[in-house]
């Protein structure tokens, strides 16, 4: 009886059956659209709204022709401005600016004759001034743009011509949706294709995406399916197929559409299918596609955003503070308009001015504006462009710290966004990737668990520590890291087409203390390897486990005879290692050779069992390969040298005839699966035989080996290549590697294993179902080498594929899970990585149902990625459990070092980490984000209920415990970690529980989030950063860290094992953990405090000018004059003190590298703010004030009674206001080099260069007045000296005073660094050993002694995730 839970399940298998008859009965390929699309009966120009057609560009449909002559050209163009559109488009461009926008207002406002102060010529000066030098920076950049532009659009490839029936060499900018391209290898591909053709027989292509996402391992993509020409040459004159996708969007993984045959018959396209631009055709000697993106609509384009821009919260408190300054001039110039309305009402017929019958409330209103021109100053125009200037200045010295300098990688730091760098220096929470950020990323099998019988693998852990040993203590640790560069190894060839691979097999080399018999000695085993992506020595360098390896010898003795308890359990395990070895992307070629996969075009019959296999090798005689490689002399790989012949497909021909009758059994026909020979199988065993078209070409082979004279050279050409998308995949192939399960080749449609007892195996590849992170799993569909079964081989995480495991009714699969279970939290506790295999047999009818309905979704457009989804979930079903891998991954070097620097700092680490919850403990213990003395607070719940009363009771507790530690130990304070997984993560960040979850996490020195997809990461960064109001970083090395990257107010991305695209979506890059500590701690307190005061003494110097001008106005009448020439008055900001404070903001160190690092305590200063606090700024207004005060009625009462000039009193206040503003520069600095005193003198001279010469040579310049002789008549007066002199010691005392009483009383901690510094050598490490004394002390003061406490609501049996001492191993 049918179950009524699979009712759903069965009835849209049968609509969507229906759907496809009724499909196939419809001949007009626009009907067979609208039932794909919604929108029937739309024309072609309709279609193309939602989606793209592309025909050959020789094709005479003219409608179509039309649309695609719409379609964006090839050429590319990144730069902003053409020769006639440079002016008017970068004005418009800097009037976005307020700043900007206002000065230039008031510009025009100096040139209506009733408000102008001074001058309309000169008031423009200063914005033209800024807005030129802007303009040259934007030419500057733009024309290397340009030249970039022109050497892309320049470049050739070769384009198929219909007149000329053959492939003309073209620009790459005259290159057209339609045209059909050839590329050769190595060369870069122009434009976004369809792969049509290839010169590999199976129609594999071979592209670099390093251009694109940093990744350096090849991917496979292959021919579209079903074309009619790739057996043979391609025609381009035969192909006439129409193509309709999607339109250009900027996702690189992701490519929907289909081609349609002439016979009205669709093939789905994939991403697989598609040859994206600026990526390389490496290991392919010809590839044909046809051109459906081009130009800006390529995925390269779509995705060159170029730097990315952000908002400081310096320069948000900076905007806010410019409102203030804006207010206060508004307040200034209506106080000025109503003393002048005021002085007018109360003069009488004066005869110093002339009438003009304008009343005293409109000359008020005039009076406004004119004191906005003369004050205008006091908003810092030349502020916003120095801030430009400064940051450039920090980012140049950030990226050319050689403390932040990877030789072996070659790279530095990447400062990637340019306005906030001083955000480094107010970071509050890190959240951090685990895997890759705080890990190497270089997987290690370590050991397994089959069928529920554990395999320790003891020799292996040995092996790993002698490599350790023997690599790291004699070298540097980062040279295990593959490397970019084009250097090879000494020990490496190079791949075909130039593409070489470095690897490390010289480190062990010169070193071999172990006997040669000993074929699996670490040292041995450590030396054979193969070079590849993730595939350095360490990583190849696996000694099987030896109960393991007797087990599987079983299959190559013809003597033993397994019973029937034996032959189930070796069933298992040979499905395990068949797994790992096809359950994968992995790329496979030999070093020397391109991949060129092999056809075998052989019979055999499927056995039904291990027994019928053993039976059937033993009646026909047939020798066997052995379990180890190395006891054979005609090994896998030798076989593999053979089958990747440069040029030549091979073919198997056995030795002999079979001497005992089999029976062929037909295979079910796949769709899916369509060979190009007729005699095609779904499984080839390929026996020890000779390999090539004939008998002879085995004789050859033999020849060509026997011509080989160097040994060694030997060994390197016989080893396999992997090249794998992850480390876990390198890992788990290079595992069943060494157990004899060898990938020999892949193609698409048949994977090439060697099978220990069998040898090389062709296994008929039906599907693969690609890794996705909602469903944390992968799967292949094949047909067995032995049953002719349709299986499904699924690896993913433990807690997904333990779910999807059926339970026998016999009891053995649950007893099996049950001790698996047990293994799996093993591993996690010695903080290995797991990973669980599974497999399903399908029945023939079950396998067709679900093929109908896959082939449906594969050819859809709209919402295709939702139903590939749906339809691999339907299939991984009622699993099988396999076993379990464990494998290890190195913590990167100083991470605890780091995370204990960032912790001491006040900084909260939190990880978040998709591994399991137990991994994810050990490895916060290894790096020191835990701590024995930690309370661990374990969340783990099934229903938001549950999660919602957890979290109250987790609360409870620590209130309690505080409690306990106040009545016990007079403690306030308690050290709490709190470890979350992603179900119940899922229920917390729901907007009912948010506000409950974050006030438990504030109560947490650290939290650990566990089995967390990239979803929930962003999430909980947005989270924190909008209800907290915390400044948030965010680093990791993948892709699956973009979204959190992007989130945070600064995103860090390493460049790491998993390519660039962490750094391409990150404001900073950096290649190692370690490097954070000095980013953060030192450039990021160097960056805020240098910025933070120069914005403060921009606005100082403005206020403190400004007002000089203010005071004025209460000695003439309010009338708007001033007691300067104009061009000084305009150029003392601009020119006069604006190139110290660059310097300063640039250079300056209040405290040195060596103590920050020393004392992370200092970092917190920034964090707080205490360099730009709301006080601080209205205290430096103050200030600026009264110094103004001083530097105005000094002057005033020295020279009153005296017959001076107007210009003659303001010569000794602008000499004392620029003495004044100079040395408090100094004061507030905290280095003064050479270089710093000699940019003050600079200045001072530059200033009384200018006005003595002004004076000598200027007769109009001033128009009305005349300054000739006015300064050198003054500076020639004692009295001038005198006044400037006093004017500056009155002003400048009661800071001087302020700062030496606050740091001798109340020292900061930046005060007693800088004191320590001074000290001599011995006596300063002494200090700083008694100041982390001292710190240490005190938070131990405050801490309660805790013991383990772990609240879990559903899962209330889970043990204690705390490991003992040692379990670790890094």
């Amino acid at each position: 009886m049918l179950d009524t839970e699979r009712l759903p399940e069965v009835a849209g298998i049968f609509l969507h059956t229906v759907s496809l008859e009724l499909m196939a009965s419809i001949q007009s390929p626009f009907a067979m659209t609208s039932l794909l699309n919604p929108d029937q009966g739309d024309t072609a120009t309709d279609r193309t709204k939602k989606r793209r057609t592309v025909i050959p560009s020789w094709t005479e449909d003219e409608e179509v022709k039309e649309l695609q002559k719409s379609y964006s050209r090839n050429k590319v163009r990144t730069t902003k401005y053409t020769f006639l559109s440079f002016i008017p488009k970068n004005v418009f461009e800097q009037l976005h600016r307020f700043a900007n926008v206002y000065f230039l207002f008031l510009g025009a406002l100096n040139f209506v004759p009733v408000v102008n102060a001074f001058q309309p010529e000169i008031s423009i000066i200063p914005i033209i001034v800024v807005m030129t030098i802007t303009a040259v920076k934007d030419l500057w950049e733009d024309q290397r743009r340009r030249k970039s532009d022109q050497q892309v659009n320049n470049c050739l490839c070769d384009v198929y011509d219909r007149t000329q029936q053959q492939y003309v060499g073209h620009r790459w900018a005259e290159v057209r949706v339609g045209d059909l391209v050839r590329l050769g290898c190595n060369e870069i591909i122009p434009a976004d294709l369809v792969l049509l053709h290839s010169s590999d027989p199976n129609g594999v292509c071979h592209i670099e995406t390093a251009n694109l996402d940093g990744e350096t391992n090849l991917k496979q993509r292959q021919v579209v399916r079903d074309l009619p020409q790739q057996e043979s040459e391609f025609i381009p004159e035969n192909f006439n197929s129409r193509i309709e996708c999607e339109n250009p969007n900027n996702d690189l993984r992701r490519f929907r559409g289909f081609m349609e045959h002439p016979g009205k018959v669709r093939v789905g396209l994939h991403s697989e299918n598609l040859l994206l631009r600026s990526c390389t055709v490496r290991n392919t000697e010809t590839v044909i596609g046809i051109v459906v993106y081009a130009g800006h609509e390529t995925k390269a384009m779509q995705n060159n955003s170029g730097p990315r821009y952000k908002r400081s919260k310096l320069e948000r408190r900076l905007n806010m503070d410019v409102l203030w300054s804006v207010a206060l001039l508004l307040l200034m110039c209506f106080i000025a308009a109503v003393g002048h309305g005021l002085w007018l009402n109360g003069l009488k017929d004066p005869i110093f001015m002339i009438s003009d019958d304008t009343p005293a409330a409109l000359a008020a209103f005039y009076m406004f504006w004119t004191m906005i021109i003369v004050l205008q100053v006091l908003i810092p125009i030349s502020l916003y462009v120095s801030i430009e200037i400064v940051k450039l200045g920090q980012i140049y010295f950030i990226q050319n710290d050689l403390d932040l300098y990877n030789p072996q990688l070659d790279t530095g730091v990447q400062c990637r966004a340019l306005n906030i760098t001083e955000d480094l220096g107010q970071i509050q929470y890190v959240f951090s990737d685990k895997t890759g950020t705080l890990t190497e990323n270089r997987m290690l099998f370590r050991r397994c668990t089959i069928a529920g019988t554990e395999y320790p693998h003891h020799e292996n852990a040995v092996s790993l520590e002698h490599y350790e040993k023997q690599a790291f203590g004699d070298a540097d640790p980062s040279l295990t890291l593959r490397s970019r560069s084009s250097r090879k190894s000494m020990s490496c060839k190079s791949l075909s087409c130039n593409r070489s691979s470095v690897s490390l097999n010289t480190l062990t080399e010169d070193s071999d203390i172990h006997s040669p018999h000993d074929t699996h000695s670490p040292h041995d085993t450590l030396r054979r390897h193969t070079p590849g992506a993730f595939s350095s020595t360490m990583e190849c360098a696996i000694v099987p486990d030896p109960q393991l390896q007797v087990k599987l010898g079983a299959l190559s003795s013809p003597t033993h005879s397994p019973v029937r308890q034996e032959a189930a359990e070796l069933s298992h395990i040979l499905d395990f290692f068949l797994a790992l070895a096809v359950c994968n992307t992995v790329v496979v070629s030999s070093p020397t050779q391109p991949r060129h996969m092999v056809q075998m075009p052989v019979f055999r019959t499927p056995l039904r069992s291990l027994e019928e296999m053993k039976a059937l090798l033993q009646k026909l005689s047939l020798p066997r390969f052995p379990y180890s490689p190395n006891q054979s002399t005609d090994t896998p790989p030798s076989l593999t040298k053979k089958l990747f012949t440069r040029g030549r497909s091979a073919a198997y021909f056995p030795n002999s005839a079979p001497q005992t009758p089999i029976m062929s059994l037909q295979s079910p026909s796949t769709p899916i699966c369509v060979s190009s020979n007729p005699f095609s199988s779904p499984s080839t065993l390929m026996p020890s035989g000779a390999w090539g078209e004939d008998i002879g070409d085995l004789q050859q082979a033999k020849d060509d080996g026997a011509d080989e004279t160097d040994s060694e050279d030997e060994n390197e050409a016989e080893e396999l290549l992997y090249e794998a998308e992850s480390p876990d995949e390198a890992a788990l192939v290079q595992a069943a590697k060494a157990y004899g399960c060898t990938l020999l080749g892949r193609s698409p449609e048949q994977i090439i294993v060697a099978v220990p007892g069998t040898g090389p195996l062709s296994i008929p590849l039906l599907h693969v179902l690609p890794f996705h992170s909602a469903r944390k799993r992968m799967s292949v569909v094949v047909r067995h080498p032995f049953t002719g079964n349709v299986v499904v081989y699924t690896k993913g995480a433990d807690n997904v594929i333990m779910e999807l495991a059926d339970e026998a009714e016999d009891g053995i699969s649950r007893e099996v899970m049950e001790r698996t279970q047990r293994h799996l939290d093993q591993y996690a506790r010695e903080g290995l990585r797991t990973l669980c295999v599974a497999k399903k047999v399908l029945e023939e009818q079950e396998y067709k149902a679900w093929l109908k309905r896959h082939e449906f979704v594969e050819t859809s457009i709209e919402n295709r990625e939702e139903l590939l989804l749906e339809s691999a979930e339907r299939l991984e079903t009622n699993l099988t459990l396999l076993g379990a891998t464990g494998i290890v991954d190195r913590l990167q070097e100083e991470v605890p070092e780091t995370i204990e620097a960032l912790q001491e700092a006040g900084i909260k680490v939190w990880v978040l980490t998709g591994d399991k919850q137990e991994t994810a403990i050990n490895i916060a213990f290894a790096c020191k984000l835990l701590r024995p003395t930690d309370q661990l607070l374990t969340a783990n719940c099934d229903s938001k209920e549950s999660c919602e009363a957890q979290l109250h009771e987790l609360q409870h507790e620590i209130r309690q415990c505080t409690t306990r530690g106040v009545s016990e130990d007079d403690s306030s304070s308690c050290d709490f970690v709190l470890v979350i997984d992603g179900r119940t993560l899922d229920f917390a960040l729901q907007k009912e529980l948010q506000g409950l979850f974050l006030d438990l996490t504030c109560c947490c020195r650290s939290v650990i989030c566990c089995r967390s997809t990239p979803l929930q990461k962003s999430q909980v960064v947005q989270l924190v950063r909008d209800k907290l109001k915390v400044m948030t970083l965010a680093i990791g090395d993948g892709a699956n860290d973009v979204s959190m990257i992007q989130v945070a107010d600064v995103g860090i991305g390493i460049s790491g094992q998993e390519g660039m695209q962490a750094v391409m979506s990150s404001d900073f890059g950096i290649s190692r953990f370690k490097y954070l500590r000095k980013l953060i701690l030192v450039h990021g307190h160097w960056c805020y405090a240098r910025l933070a005061n120069m914005i403060l003494y921009f606005f100082y110097k403005n206020v403190m000018y400004v007002n000089l001008l203010f005071w004025y106005q209460f000695f003439c009448g309010f009338s708007g004059s001033t007691m300067t020439n104009s061009w000084v008055l305009i150029f003392f900001n601009l020119l006069f003190t604006s190139v110290p404070p660059l310097v300063y903001g640039v250079l300056d160190k209040d405290v040195s590298s060596e103590t920050l690092l020393d004392l992370p305590d200092l970092y917190k200063s920034g964090q707080n703010s205490q360099a730009y606090l709301p006080s601080t700024f209205w205290l430096t207004m103050l200030d600026a004030f009264y110094q103004s005060l001083v530097c105005f009625f000094i002057p005033y009462f020295a020279y009153a009674g005296s017959d001076v000039g107007v210009f003659s009193f303001g010569s000794p206040i602008n000499g004392s206001a620029l003495l004044i503003i100079l040395l408090h520069q100094v004061i507030e600095s905290r280095t003064l080099t050479w270089l710093h005193a000699g940019l003050l003198l600079f200045s001072a001279l530059f200033y009384y260069a200018f006005v003595l010469l002004f004076s000598i040579v200027c007769v109009t310049c001033n128009s009305p007045t005349n300054p000739i002789g006015i300064e050198t008549k003054m500076m020639s007066d004692p009295v001038y000296h005198f006044v400037c002199g006093l004017t500056t010691v009155l002003a400048l005392l009661p800071r001087i005073l302020f700062h030496a009483f606050c740091n001798t009383i109340y020292p900061s901690d930046l005060v007693r660094a800088q004191k320590m510094e001074k000290l001599p050598s011995e006596e300063y490490f002494s200090c700083v050993r008694q100041w982390r004394e001292n710190k240490a002390a005190q938070k131990l003061s405050l801490r309660h002694i805790p013991q383990s406490l772990i609240v879990n609501a559903d899962a209330p049996n889970l043990t204690d995730c705390i490991p003992e001492a040692g379990a670790v191993l890094f």
